[in-house]
C-alpha cells in the first residue's frame, strides 16, 4: 500500500488506488483522513493518461537516465 500512496514523479497517491483496494478496506475514508481536501479531490478527479502518453514518458525517462549516467 505504500507504493500506491507515493508514486509517480510528484510523490502523489496512483489513481488506480480506489480501484485496486477498494475490496479490502474502506479506502476512500483512509484517504479522506490521510489526505487534505484539495489532494483528495485532485486524486479523485484524476483521469489516466492515454496509453501512448505513457510510453513516450517512459522512454524519455529512459533517455534522460541513459545520458545522464
Amino acid at each position: 500500500m505504500s507504493y500506491c500512496e507515493t508514486c509517480g514523479a510528484d510523490k502523489s497517491p496512483c489513481f488506480k488506488i480506489f480501484d485496486c483496494w477498494w475490496e479490502l478496506f474502506d479506502v476512500v475514508s483512509y484517504l479522506k483522513a490521510k489526505l487534505s481536501e484539495e489532494q483528495f479531490e485532485k486524486l479523485a478527479e484524476k483521469k489516466p493518461q492515454p496509453k501512448i502518453t505513457s510510453i513516450v514518458e517512459l522512454v524519455r525517462a529512459i533517455q534522460k537516465d541513459r545520458d545522464a549516467g
